[in-house]
């Protein structure tokens, strides 16, 4: 059951299509699967106060209505109140997608990422192939019963649920991991509707190097080949978790744009998670983008260093002066529920001291203006708004940009 209040989150798009329906209620909670009592989907943390005046929100609001936002980044799923008891929810492999937090996002599209690394429904480690199928399909099958959220195949269901009042789900996967050394493996998941791959998480796998690893041995023979299917298929790579050579060389060999999809500039944080210069110059070559990345502790920067929309934002000013404009997006990588103590639970699997290893930070319980999918891109646009930025570049940043790659890629 979900906690979710409509009334929390007041600021009003145009409407969709969404008509109520909650994950799975085609099915008797408790008879058919296991129910958990799930984090509230609005309130559970203070808004953001952006200070916006009147005209500014009428502004931020037209601009989100009349485009095409895209999420590059994101698990739009609801956690459980209680986080200590996320790994037995996820091992129901029934994780609920928050369709009334997308309907009220403004959101056109969102790169929806799934257990990724959590992904332990047979495993406590992750990443094995029958649990990311299996994670894939109850997430089809949910889909399946409504008609709010479509899955983009490509570009044209992007589109069209714009038109439609819908919100476009592009079914993604953090690394190839699962694939092992199987390069047909991912024609089957392109086939499942997967659009969006990573090279290698934190870990390294048959592909390349992750970015917790010491040494980056670059990606390998087999990365080469699965890098070489990927562009045949239409799936769009992303170095987001891999280590820095790993990430140059997929550069290289890609003959398609490719994304970082949910990461920061080491240049403003000096940790493994942010990426160097060489790194994001290189992305922008390839023609590809970088989405800004809020997970909690991930994205920090000297002048922001207790973590929120302005430590973001720093690091989204850095790369559009080193990058080009054309070149950045937003990947929030946000979810509904506690995401540092998923953080927590999860360190292990997420790579998470590893990656974030860096200078010392004040801990913060939640990022504040972008802790969840529903609110990430009103405060996104409303800071853009705030700070002088032209309706053009908004719209690029926020959608434009992605939607370019893309056609490349897809």
């Amino acid at each position: 059951m979900s906690n979710a209040d409509p009334q929390e989150f007041a600021v009003e798009f145009r409407a969709t299509r969404y008509d109520g329906y909650r994950s799975f209620s085609y099915l008797r909670p408790g008879d058919d699967y296991e129910e958990f009592a799930l984090a509230k989907e609005f309130g559970r943390t203070p808004l953001h106060d952006m200070a916006l005046d009147d005209q500014e929100i009428e502004r931020t609001k037209r601009l989100i209505d009349e485009n095409i936002i895209i999420s590059l980044h994101d698990h739009p799923q609801i956690f459980p109140h209680d986080m200590n008891q996320v790994r037995d929810y996820i091992r129901t492999g029934r994780e609920h997608t928050s369709y009334v937090g997308l309907s009220r996002s403004g959101m056109t599209a969102v790169f929806d990422n799934m257990m990724d690394g959590t992904a332990c429904v047979t495993s406590k480690f992750g990443w094995k192939w029958d649990d990311i199928i299996y994670d894939l399909g109850m997430r089809r099958s949910d889909l399946a019963h409504q008609d709010y959220a479509r899955i983009a195949y490509g570009l044209d269901d992007i589109t069209a649920a714009k038109e439609n009042g819908q919100i476009a789900i592009v079914l993604s996967l953090e690394a190839s991991t699962p694939i092992e050394n199987e390069v047909d493996r991912i024609d089957i998941l392109y086939g499942l509707g997967i659009r969006q791959m990573g090279i290698a998480y934190s870990e390294s796998n048959s592909l390349g190097s992750g970015l917790k690893e010491a040494r980056d041995g670059g990606l390998t023979v087999f990365g080469k080949r699965a890098v070489e299917r990927m562009n045949a298929l239409g799936i769009a790579i992303d170095v987001s978790h891999s280590g820095d050579q790993t990430c140059l060389d997929t550069f290289e060999h890609s003959d398609r744009p490719v994304l970082i999809t949910h990461a920061g500039a080491r240049s403003i944080w000096p940790t493994p998670r942010m990426k160097p210069d060489t790194v994001l110059r290189a992305c922008a070559e390839s023609g590809g983008v970088i989405g800004l990345e809020a997970a909690p502790h991930t994205s920090l920067s000297h002048d922001h260093p207790k973590h929120s929309i302005e430590s973001v934002m720093d690091h989204f000013t850095y790369c559009v002066d080193l990058m080009g404009i054309e070149h950045v997006a937003f990947g929030p990588d946000t979810l509904y529920g506690d995401h540092v103590g998923l953080h927590k639970i999860f360190a292990a699997n997420l790579g998470v001291h590893q990656a974030h290893n860096g200078p010392a930070y004040e801990p913060v319980p939640y990022v504040s203006g972008l802790e969840n999918p529903t609110e990430n891109f009103y405060n996104i646009v409303g800071w853009l708004v705030k700070h002088g930025y032209s309706d053009e570049d908004i719209i690029a940043v926020t959608g434009g940009n992605i939607m370019r790659a893309l056609e490349k890629i897809w």
